[in-house]
């Protein structure tokens, strides 16, 4: 959820490059953000409440520092309200230790209870601080190192943490399910974040901390210990391939907007799969006993509507859970089952317990992720990239196309028509090329300049486009805050139907298949009642008040008929003067359970 930014090196303006980081880590969400850095004789730190601005901070006595080290947070609050004693970094009553940490310490209470005892102070209600007591009270006896591992192995719980010292020259780092990213840079510069774009501008070389992993960054070396074994890990370097001006916004208001536009280009990088690996993917799905589609929120969505898609394309059945209720399936699992796991960060703490759950019933995994390095991707037998480069918005808009697209070539592939499905996927690819353009938004924006003030939203579908009626709704209350509601269509008049009033708008998502009769009829129902339709399809219908054309794309209708929706809550986020990029309450990557 949060961001962790870190700098160890030559330049005397740390401070300023850890600030860069955490800027570039808005994405992930947050409502505090705070600095620490080294001087000759003291840590400075700096925590403050809000957004990180236009910050600049004053840098004392760094001049005459052997080495330049800093280290930030960017806070989204779990434990303990938004306060500035809350925010991050945390330290110590004789500030020895300095920390900012990720994740949750499920067993913080009991901890601090017994470090309460022995006299430590607390000035904050976080879990993390009881953290730092703990390394502090671990140094009576022992060096930082040996002190930072002891104390490690006494939390409980998920975690990706920074730790500095008075007195020594060093940064160490440790992770267990929250991710950390260490950049290799010139003349012994390193740099640690949660997440690569934060450091992108000054290298592309990396080395992945796993879990159960610990690193020292000093001026002689990067140390990597495995803190089960306390033994030395050697980490190769590797080279990414993402740019930097892949994760900015370069001329777009808002990095949504950006990728929206992108899906003209990121649907045919993740249909050009190489075959091998689509038809390995659905050798492992026919041989399985129980194929699991597992993702949260989005993620879970795109399982859904791949449920459809393997029944109608594929004739097969798979299961599809949130990875949060996952656990509940363990009872199934065997070494016979496959399970597929769907993310764009590849590090959502839910997928990835469940996940370690398959892992000890011996299940196969398979992971579609866009950081194809992620911990995730670094569990599974088998990875399928969905190549949509850095996705900074927090609503999900062309991760999951790509996440759509990819399943589906994976269904024709186990109906051994592969080929068939490509071709499907190419043409959809190309329509929607032609579908982006400014006359598209234009008639969109004038439906939300209609509605903008709408207390709530209705979506329906039948088939797999409705578990994108479902995803609709997500986009809408992600970005607009106006409470949407996606149902399958034929359960309308089993009880929502009642919550329809004049007025009240309802996006109907049509495909041109089989269900069109159907779903028409569920919006005449609708309409009967004072609905105000707003239809998303191939054709004009004349139950709509407002239409949206969409291109007819077979069976890749869920992945067209998304599209238009993300638009609109962008304009409608817009309208109602809320940051499409960064919605109130919500984290890019959820790496809290």
């Amino acid at each position: 959820m949060c961001g962790i930014f870190g700098y160890f090196g030559p330049k005397k303006n740390a401070t300023e490059i850890v600030i860069d980081g955490l800027k570039k880590l808005e994405y992930r969400g947050y409502d505090s953000w705070g600095v620490a850095y080294k001087t000759k004789d003291d840590i400075k730190i700096h925590r403050q409440i809000g957004k990180i601005g236009e910050a600049h901070l004053v840098v004392e006595d760094v001049e005459d520092i052997e080495e330049s080290i800093a280290i930030g947070h960017s806070r989204w609050a779990t434990h303990g309200g938004v306060t500035q004693a809350n925010a991050h970094p945390h330290t110590t009553e004789n500030r020895e230790i300095v920390l900012a940490h990720n994740g949750i310490i499920e067993n913080y209470l009991e901890l601090k209870e017994v470090l309460v005892q022995k006299g430590h102070i607390f000035t904050s209600e976080t879990d993390s601080e009881v953290l730092a007591h703990l390394i502090e009270e671990e140094m009576k006896n022992d060096n930082f190192l040996s002190a930072t591992k002891k104390a490690l192995h006494q939390v409980e719980g998920r975690y990706a943490a920074l730790v500095i010292s008075k007195k020594e020259n060093k940064i160490i780092a440790s992770r267990r399910g929250s991710p950390l990213i260490i950049g290799i840079g010139e003349d012994g510069e390193r740099f640690i974040a949660s997440d690569i774009p934060a450091f992108l501008k000054h290298t592309k070389k990396v080395q992945y901390l796993d879990d159960n992993e610990l690193v020292v960054i000093d001026a002689q070396a990067t140390t990597f210990y495995n803190l089960e074994t306390d033994e030395k890990v050697e980490k190769r370097i590797i080279e990414i391939e993402w740019t930097e001006e892949s994760a900015e916004k370069g001329d777009f208001k808002h990095f949504m907007l950006k990728e929206i536009m992108e899906q003209k280009e990121t649907l045919y990088r993740a249909i050009n799969q190489d075959a091998g690996l689509i038809e390995q993917v659905a050798d492992a799905i026919k041989n399985a006993f129980g194929t699991y589609l597992i993702g949260c929120g989005t993620a879970g969505k795109v399982c859904m509507t791949a449920e459809y898609m393997f029944s109608s394309i594929a004739k097969k059945h798979v299961n599809t859970a949130f990875g949060s209720e996952f656990p509940n399936y363990h009872h199934f699992l065997t070494n016979k089952s496959l399970v597929i796991a769907v993310s764009q960060s590849g590090e959502t703490a839910d997928t990835l317990e469940a996940l370690e759950i398959a892992k000890a019933k011996g299940a196969k995994i398979i992971s579609i992720v866009n950081v194809e390095t992620s911990t995730m991707a670094r569990m599974s037998d088998i990875v399928i990239p969905i190549k949509a480069g850095p996705e900074k918005a927090v609503a999900s808009t062309k991760a999951t196309t790509s996440q759509l697209a990819i399943l589906m070539l994976v269904a024709y592939a186990a109906a051994d028509r592969l080929y068939e499905g490509k071709e499907i996927l190419v043409s959809a690819a190309g329509q929607i090329n032609d579908m982006l353009n400014p006359r598209y938004e234009e008639h969109i924006q004038q439906l939300a300049e209609k509605i903008q003030h709408a207390e709530s939203m209705y979506i329906i579908g039948r088939a797999s486009n409705y578990p994108m009626a479902l995803e609709s709704a997500i986009k809408l209350q992600e970005v607009s805050y106006i409470h949407a509601e996606g149902f399958a269509g034929g359960e309308l008049k089993h009880g929502p139907i009642a919550l329809i009033s004049q007025g009240t708008p309802c996006i109907v998502l049509v495909g041109a298949d089989e269900t069109r009769k159907a779903i028409l009829s569920n919006a005449m129902e609708i309409r009967a009642r004072g609905g105000y339709i707003i239809g998303v399809s191939p054709q004009k219908e004349e139950v709509f008040d407002y239409w949206i054309r969409v291109p007819d794309c077979e069976t890749a209708s869920p992945i067209v008929n998304i599209i238009p929706v993300q638009i609109l809550a962008y304009q409608l986020a817009l309208l109602r003067k809320n940051d499409p990029d960064m919605p109130r309450n919500l984290a890019k990557s959820v790496t809290v359970k």
